[in-house]
Parts: structure tokens; sequence; C-alpha cells
């Protein structure tokens, strides 16, 4: 076996100490401070050069090879969620209302991995490793942009981000080149009716009527005003009215996300909540504002660095357990990194029935297969190897 895979073997009892700690000390998008001061303070008792405070709590490490040739980026990210941890484990969450619930605790662990093995064999690389440390992935705007900006990618020749996923089993990987991921949109209704007495409903403008009508009419949108086959999402996560059992409420407003691949598709579907909105207004007599908010534009890999990834992850995983990867509606920022550079965003499976590790990202009682750390290791080091090796010199 090769020296840096027994090395990242030995480092994954650090992986999963690094993991429970992040998970017991969770901190929200835009306030990892002590995240990030954790995350710094092991780069530079490695060695490797740092800046911190990069695009808001970002941290950057870059490990200088010996020897002439390109500059790859690893990217993970940092931040946790506002929901309360309902695991029983002794590394459950001890912030109330916070949890790391998509597994960006193991994404850290796993690229602090991967620094130290290549802070230990500077010597031997072709290149320069860049260690991208984001914050504020899960909130528009998001913390890729303003990293970038900051001179995240300034010098760098390809980018790699890996995603623990526990919807894919452990022991598989996945990508795809092209869309893997789509746009995430942010839609609000507020609805602004008559209220009065609940007895008394004929005096009033019923504004949880007026909600309830929209939110029927909007799940029309995907099924009769988009191709079959265009992906295409359109779902309400908030309905806010009310105030007493017997009263009427005056007022309701509505949070949505919108989930494309295609702008043509982005651009009817916001048309159709448009009309659908202004309608239903006119039909109730109801006031209705609609605000429509773009977020990250969809995940496109680079063809030639999915190929790369299909050829090092069959050597090191093998063929059958490589994977293409479906669309997935979900989005990420690691978008505005593939914006600017070629290069690969990867899918390790963490799910793992057996282990009762089913509970979906973003769920009160989410947990992750810690033994996919090693593989998310070993997928990251081996495709920043690959492409030093056949990029660089070593003369």
């Amino acid at each position: 076996m090769d020296k840096w895979k027994q090395k990242l073997e030995a480092s994954y009892p650090d992986m999963v100490a690094w993991r429970r700690h992040l998970h017991r000390h969770p901190e929200l998008s835009y306030g990892e401070k002590q995240t990030a001061a954790f995350v710094a303070e092991r780069l530079r008792h490695w060695g490797i050069e740092t800046r911190t405070d990069v695009g808001g709590h970002g941290v950057v490490g870059l490990v200088r090879g010996s020897l002439p040739g390109p500059t790859v980026a690893l990217r993970a990210d940092m931040d946790a969620l506002p929901i309360q941890d309902e695991k029983t484990c002794d590394y459950a969450s001890t912030v109330p209302g916070v949890m790391h619930a998509c597994g960006h605790d193991g994404h850290t662990a796993t690229l602090l991995a991967v620094a130290r093995l290549f802070a230990e064999s500077k010597e031997r690389l072709a290149g320069n490793v860049k260690l991208l440390f984001q914050p504020a992935e899960e909130v528009s705007p998001g913390g890729a942009a303003p990293m970038i900006e900051d001179g995240a990618l300034d010098g760098v020749d390809a980018v790699y981000g890996v995603h623990l996923w526990t919807p894919f089993p452990t022991g598989y990987v996945y990508s795809a080149p092209g869309p893997v991921m789509a746009a995430a949109d942010e839609f609000t209704i507020r609805i602004e009716g008559k209220g009065g007495h609940g007895g008394l409903p004929h005096e009033t403008v019923d504004s949880i009527a007026v909600g309830a009508h929209l939110v029927v009419s909007l799940q029309t949108i995907v099924s009769r005003s988009v191709d079959p086959v265009e992906p295409c999402v359109v779902s309400v996560g908030q309905f806010h009215a009310g105030s007493g059992f017997n009263v009427i409420a005056e007022s309701c407003s509505i949070n949505g996300t919108v989930r494309t691949f295609d702008p043509a598709v982005r651009e009817r579907v916001v048309d159709r909540l448009q009309t659908i909105c202004a309608r239903t207004g006119d039909m109730f007599g109801a006031k209705i504002e609609f605000e429509y908010k773009e977020g990250y534009p969809p995940v496109v890999n680079d063809a030639g660095e999915a190929d790369r990834f299909f050829r090092v992850a069959a050597k090191l995983f093998g063929a059958e357990r490589t994977k293409r990867s479906p669309l997935l509606m979900a989005g990420e920022d690691f978008s505005y990194y593939l914006q600017r550079v070629p290069g690969c965003f990867l899918f390790v499976g963490a799910g793992n029935e057996q282990a009762g590790i089913v509970a979906p990202h973003h769920h009160p009682r989410f947990d992750i297969d810690e033994s996919a750390m090693l593989q998310s290791a070993t997928l990251l080091a081996g495709m920043a190897l690959d492409y030093l090796e056949s990029h660089g010199s070593r003369s």
C-alpha cells in the first residue's frame, strides 16, 4: 500500500476525535469563530502557511511542494444548522438548538487529515495544495463567493470538494460530468387580507384561506407548467399566520424554494409563481406581494475532472464501488469555485442501515458512518496527487 494511504489510515482516530469535538461544539453560518480557530491552530502546528478571516471566518492553508508544479485547491465547509440535536450519544451537540446536521464537521476533520498528510510530504510534492476551510455554506449568499473575492482561488489550477452523503451507502463514491446539484432559490409570498371575528368570516378576507389556495396551486407548476423531462422542484417550507383560534388572520406569509438546472426552466417557474400570486389575490380580494431571491447556481463539474474521478476512484476503491451520481436537487455554493476553475464535486456514501445511520440530511437525528471520512480523505488526496503528478514536473 502506498505510504500516503497508510498515513491517512493512521490518521483515522484523529479524524474521529476532531469530528466529534466539532459535533459537540457547532457554530451557525457566519459565526464559525471557534471552529476556524480550531482549524488554524492545527494548520500552523503542522507548519502550514495559514490565513484567517478569509471572506469572513474562512481559513486558507497553503502547502508548498518542493518541486515545481500547479496548485490544487481542496475545500471543506465548517458551518452547522439551527436544529436541536436529538441523538443519544457522547458526542451530541452541547449547544441548544444548533447541530451539525449535514456532515460539515466530518468534512472539516477529513480535510485536516489531508492537510497534515501533505504537510508531511511536501518534499515529494510537484506543486502546491491549497486548503479551503469555508464558512457559511448553509445560508445564501454563502461563504464561497466572499472567499473567492478575498483571494482564496488565486493561483489555483483545479479545485475539488467532497460531500459525505447519507442517502448513499458507505463504501461507495459518486460523481458525474456536468450538472450534479441544482440551483437553489428562495421565494417569499406576503398576503394582506382583512382580519376579523372567526364567527363572522363574511366580513373578512381570510389570509389563511388565500394562502392555502396558493400552496395547492403552486404544486401545479412542476406538474403542468414544466416539461416532465426537466428536473424541477417547488416546495413550500414555511406558512405563518394567525394569533388565535377564533380570529381570522389579516396577514399570512409563505416561504419556499425552487430547484432547477436549466435557466429557461427557472425563468418559467418564476413567471408562473408571479402569475398565480396575482390571480389568486384578485380572486379573493387580497393584496399579495411576491419576492424571489436567486441563490446558488447549479454545481457543474468539469468533464475532464470528472473523468479523473472515475479513473482515480476505480483505482482506489474498485470500479464496482465507483458510481455515476444521479442529479441531486440540493444546492451547494461549491458551484462558485467551479465557475472560476476546472474541478469536480464528489460524494462519498456515509449511510449505514445496519448501524442505524439512516436519518436524512438536516434531520435532528442526523449522523454519519465515520468510516466514510477515511474514504473521503483518501479520495481527496488521490485526486490532488493525480492532478499534480499529471501536470507537475519532477525535473
